[in-house]
C-alpha cells in the first residue's frame, strides 16, 4: 500500500523554470512556486489508478515524488508501512517500485538484452527470496533455480510492446534508437521487473497507434494476471477507460477521485465536468 500524507512540493523561481516547462506552464515572476499542494492519497494493493488533469497540474511532479526523483518540501510517503520520504531512487527500487519516464533514459554501451535480463533477473531473485523465506517458515527445502533469463523470455517481453526481438536484442540503448523505440524498451523492462508497484509517466508519448493498442492490452494483462499495482499518468481516454480509479489533478491539488464509471463521464463533458468536480471537492472539505 502506498500513502501520500499532506504532500507538498515547492521550488524557487529559478528552479521552477525547468519543471514548469515539463508541466506545460509559462514562467511566472515570483520567488517560489508550489507545484504540489497538501496532497493526501492512499493507493491500495492491486490498484490500477490513472492520474489525469490539465497540463501543468502537477501530475509528472507527483510521479517523480513517488519515485524519489524529487524530494517533497513537506509531508510523508509511506510504502507498505515504511516511511520512504527521504529514500533515494535506488532504495525505493529495491523496495519494489518501478518508474517509466515520459522521456526514457539512454544507456550508452548497454544492449537491450542486457537491460531486460537484468530487470527480469531482479524479479526472479525477489521471487526466489520470498520462496526461501516461506520455505524457512515452513521448514521445507528450497529448490535450486537459475536466475539467467533465456532468449525466448526476452522475445516475449519485447513482443508485448510491439518490437521484434531479433531486430533489437543486440542493439545498444543509445541515440540510434528513436524516442518511441526507447519508450517501448523501457516498458518491456518494467514488465520484466514485475515489481509490486509500477508508475508510468504518460506511456503513450511518442508511441504509434499500433503499439499504443498493444500497450493497452499489456496494462490490462499486468493488472489481471498479478497482484501488482499500476499508477499511470495519462490524458488518453483509452487508458482512463481501463483503470479502476481515476484521480484528477489540477493546480497541484486533487480535484476529484473516484471509480472510473463515476469520474470518466464527467471528464468527457469537458471544462464543465472539471468545474463540477471542483465544486464537489470544495463541498467535501
Amino acid at each position: 500500500m502506498l500513502e501520500l500524507r499532506n504532500l507538498s512540493f515547492q521550488v524557487s523561481d529559478d528552479a521552477s523554470e525547468h519543471i514548469e516547462m515539463e508541466e506545460g506552464h509559462s514562467r511566472e515572476e515570483e520567488h517560489s512556486r508550489e507545484i504540489i499542494r497538501d496532497i493526501s492519497l492512499t493507493f491500495e494493493d492491486h490498484a490500477f489508478i490513472a492520474i489525469t488533469g490539465p497540463n501543468g497540474g502537477g501530475k509528472s511532479t507527483l510521479a517523480k515524488l513517488i519515485m524519489g526523483i524529487e524530494q517533497p518540501t513537506s509531508g510523508q510517503i509511506i510504502y507498505n508501512g515504511t516511511d520512504i520520504t527521504r529514500m533515494d531512487i535506488t532504495q525505493r527500487a529495491k523496495l519494489g517500485i518501478s518508474f517509466a519516464f515520459q522521456q526514457p533514459v539512454r544507456f550508452k554501451g548497454i544492449k537491450v538484452r542486457d537491460l531486460i535480463q537484468l530487470a527480469a533477473r531482479h524479479s526472479m531473485e525477489e521471487a526466489h527470496s520470498r520462496e526461501e523465506k516461506h520455505s524457512r517458515e515452513k521448514g521445507q527445502p528450497l529448490e535450486d533455480k537459475h536466475s539467467r533469463v533465456k532468449f525466448p523470455d526476452i522475445c516475449d517481453y519485447l513482443s508485448k510492446v510491439g518490437l521484434c526481438a531479433r531486430d533489437y536484442v543486440n542493439r545498444d540503448i543509445d541515440a540510434s534508437l528513436s524516442g518511441g523505440e526507447l519508450k517501448r524498451i523501457e516498458i518491456a523492462t518494467i514488465i520484466a521487473r514485475n515489481t509490486p508497484l509500477s508508475v508510468f509517466d504518460e506511456p503513450e508519448a511518442g508511441i504509434d497507434l499500433w503499439s499504443f493498442n498493444n500497450l493497452i492490452q499489456v496494462f490490462e494483462e499486468m493488472h489481471r494476471e498479478s497482484d501488482n499495482s499500476l499508477i499511470i499518468i495519462s490524458h488518453q481516454e483509452r487508458i482512463l477507460n481501463i483503470a479502476d480509479e481515476i484521480v484528477v489533478l489540477a493546480e497541484g491539488t486533487v480535484q476529484a477521485r473516484g471509480r472510473r464509471g463515476d469520474i470518466l463521464p464527467e471528464l468527457l463533458k469537458g471544462t464543465e465536468g472539471c468545474k463540477f468536480y471542483q465544486r464537489q471537492s470544495a463541498a467535501g472539505q
